[in-house]
């Protein structure tokens, strides 16, 4: 290690703990000896994330040590050295200019932090449920039909029963992907957007979740078609079906980016909690937090419309053919406002906003001052990172 450089490390660290916003290569002042703690710098993903922090607005002391003291989660770089601080090796990735870091690095630990602030909080408990006339199931496209059935779980209906109402929701198939994307994203995980729409639009048929007609087929062949509907569109008559009168389903839209930063996030959270708890956490606390922000939606990529519309005439045909109810007519793919993909810059500056604003984490303590530097010894902070 290079002693100078590592001299001027340690005082870039006081910079930025202090809310400077000073890049790596433009900063020349060293520590002064007894300011140089801890037995290793931070790495070079924490530091310039506290830095672009910075810019944004200063974090509180305790926000930008905990920034420094996490590690990057998940598949990715290690944390990195700095250069003119660490000598290269044969051995390990070479020390970088922080500035020329990607976006999905400052990412990577804004996610664990976050994935902290998720894991602090408590999903609703559940309420007791009530003798019910009717029994249902709410099947089909995941982000129309989880709304419905926590609406019904909240007024104390719980689903199931042999002799159900069988309940199928959906609306136009871009969409219906779109939806199992973000409902995968908010679950047990899934491959980025890019990937994941090329390979389902050269599947044969569609996903077994959200091919209404053999959905509808499959429960008719088990309770009767007579039992069974599928309904097309807005979701929320689905609690009338059921048999309800009070409930209400809450439809959360979200940006394409802000589904990102939840597929991001849900694998470290599910390195801390039980899977059972990650799904609850990710869609009462996190979900929420992430549909007050703004940003623009996800559509599927222009040049796959034709095979949607290949998709829509083979379920419509398939539909027609069911001796079941249908509600609503299945739509064409449509040209909508939205991204084809996230954006790591966005989605970056989504994360710093979850961190600055701070709606997920724990309050901070009464004593915390933002305008005072941290002066407590680094090494008790977790520096050794």
């Amino acid at each position: 290690m290079n002693g100078d450089g590592e001299a001027r490390g340690w005082g870039w660290v006081a910079h930025l703990r202090g809310g400077g916003t000073t890049p790596w290569a433009a900063w020349q002042t060293p520590a002064p000896p007894a300011e140089q703690a801890g037995r290793y710098l931070p790495g070079a993903q924490q530091l310039e994330l506290l830095r672009r922090l910075n810019l944004v607005r200063r974090p509180t002391a305790t926000l930008a040590e905990r920034v420094l003291a996490t590690s990057a989660p998940g598949r990715g770089r290690p944390d990195l050295g700095l250069v003119g601080v660490l000598e290269e090796s044969r051995f390990g990735p070479p020390p970088v200019d922080p500035a020329d870091l990607p976006h999905r690095e400052l990412v990577r630990v804004a996610t664990s932090l976050i994935a902290e602030d998720v894991r602090a909080g408590d999903p609703p408990a559940p309420r007791p449920a009530r003798l019910l006339r009717r029994r249902y199931r709410v099947v089909g496209d995941p982000e129309l039909a989880r709304p419905v059935r926590e609406a019904l779980i909240a007024d104390r209906r719980p689903p199931g029963g042999r002799s159900a109402v069988v309940i199928v929701t959906g609306t136009d198939v871009a969409s219906m992907l779109v939806h199992v994307w973000t409902a995968r994203s908010f679950g047990a995980g899934a491959r980025p957007w890019p990937e994941w729409i090329a390979s389902e639009v050269r599947r044969p048929s569609l996903l077994a979740g959200i091919d209404l007609a053999e959905v509808a087929d499959q429960w008719s062949r088990r309770v009767g078609p007579q039992r069974v509907h599928v309904l097309l569109g807005d979701p929320r008559p689905a609690v009338r079906l059921a048999g309800a009168r009070r409930a209400r389903p809450v439809l959360l839209d979200l940006s394409a980016d802000a589904v990102e930063l939840a597929r991001r996030t849900g694998p470290v959270l599910g390195s801390l909690v039980s899977p059972e708890r990650r799904t609850l956490l990710m869609w009462h606390r996190l979900r929420p937090v992430l549909a007050a922000t703004d940003g623009p939606a996800l559509v599927v990529p222009a040049r796959y419309r034709s095979r949607l519309r290949e998709q829509s005439a083979a379920l419509r045909r398939g539909l027609a053919a069911g001796d079941y109810a249908v509600h609503g007519d299945l739509p064409d793919p449509t040209d909508r406002p939205g991204v084809a993909a996230p954006d790591e810059e966005r989605v970056l500056a989504l994360a710093m906003r979850l961190l600055l604003d701070a709606p997920l984490a724990p309050p901070e303590p009464e004593n915390e001052s933002e305008n005072e530097p941290d002066n407590s010894d680094p090494t008790e902070a977790g520096d050794d990172t």
